[in-house]
C-alpha cells in the first residue's frame, strides 16, 4: 500500500487558494484512481483506490496546515507503512509557479505541514512532491498571498500544474521515485515578468484569514481548501 497526503486548510473559505493545491492535487489522484467516497478518518479526509494493482490511501488533513502531522502519523502507523511508501503534497514559494519537484527527503523548507509531519515522524526521510506557487509580489505578506485564491490569470496554470501533479504522484506509486524525478522535474517554460496591475489582480486574497497560531498551519479528496507557512 502507498499513502499519498495532500496539504492544505479545511473549510470553503480556503479552497481555491494557493496554499490548498496539495488538496487540488489529492482530489485528481482520487479521480484517476477511482477511489471511493472519503471518509472522516486520521483527522481527515480518506478515500482509498488501486492503480496498476497497488492499494492507495489518499489522505487530506483536516486539522490546518501547520498542525497535518498528527493526522499524517495516525495514518502512518495505521497501515504500518515504511515512510518511504508515503507521498507528502505541498505547495512551494521558492518554485515558479506550476513548476513540480519531486523528492526522495530533505528539509521542511520552510513549509510549515512539511515541519510538522518532520516533528511528528522523527525524520525527514520520506518522498515529498512540491507544487511551485511563486514569490508574492512586492509588498505583499506571505500570509496574504498564500492564503489568496488564484486569480483568472492563474487558474490555466494551476490547472496544468496539478493535473501533472497527480500524474506525478501516480507514477511515484507505481514506478518509484525515481522515475517520476526523471519524469517531471522539469522546469516549465519561463514567462513574461507580471506587471504590477496585474500582479495586484493575481495576488490579491478574497478576505483573508490569518491562519490560526494555536494550530500551525487540509480538506477532502473530492473537495479542497487551506492556511500559512508563517
Amino acid at each position: 500500500m502507498k499513502l499519498i497526503v495532500g496539504l492544505g486548510n479545511p473549510g470553503r473559505k480556503y479552497e481555491q487558494t494557493r496554499h490548498n493545491v496539495g488538496f487540488m492535487v489529492a482530489s485528481k489522484v482520487a479521480v484517476l484512481t477511482g477511489a471511493g467516497a472519503a471518509k472522516v478518518k486520521f483527522e481527515g479526509e480518506l478515500a482509498e483506490g488501486n492503480v496498476g494493482g497497488e492499494k492507495l490511501a489518499i489522505l487530506c488533513p483536516g486539522t490546518f496546515m501547520n498542525a497535518s502531522g498528527r493526522s499524517v502519523r495516525k495514518a502512518v502507523e495505521f497501515f504500518k507503512l515504511e515512510l518511504c511508501d508515503v507521498l507528502v503534497v505541498c505547495d512551494d514559494l521558492n518554485l515558479a509557479g506550476g513548476q513540480l519537484r519531486v523528492r526522495p527527503s530533505g528539509s521542511a523548507g520552510g513549509q510549515n505541514g512539511i515541519k510538522d509531519i518532520i516533528r511528528h515522524l522523527g525524520t525527514e526521510s520520506f518522498p515529498r512532491l512540491r507544487v511551485g506557487i511563486d514569490r508574492p509580489p512586492e509588498g505583499w505578506s506571505v500570509t496574504d498571498y498564500v492564503l489568496g485564491k488564484f486569480s483568472k490569470t492563474e487558474h490555466e496554470t494551476f490547472e496544468t500544474a496539478t493535473s501533472r501533479a497527480a500524474q506525478a504522484a501516480i507514477c511515484w506509486a507505481t514506478e518509484g521515485v525515481g522515475q517520476a524525478m526523471n519524469q517531471f522535474n522539469v522546469k516549465p517554460n519561463p514567462k513574461p515578468k507580471r506587471r504590477k496591475a496585474e500582479q495586484n489582480e493575481t495576488s490579491t486574497p478574497s478576505n483573508p484569514q490569518p491562519e490560526p497560531r494555536q494550530q500551525e498551519s487540509a480538506a477532502s479528496p473530492t473537495r479542497r481548501s487551506d492556511p500559512t507557512e508563517d
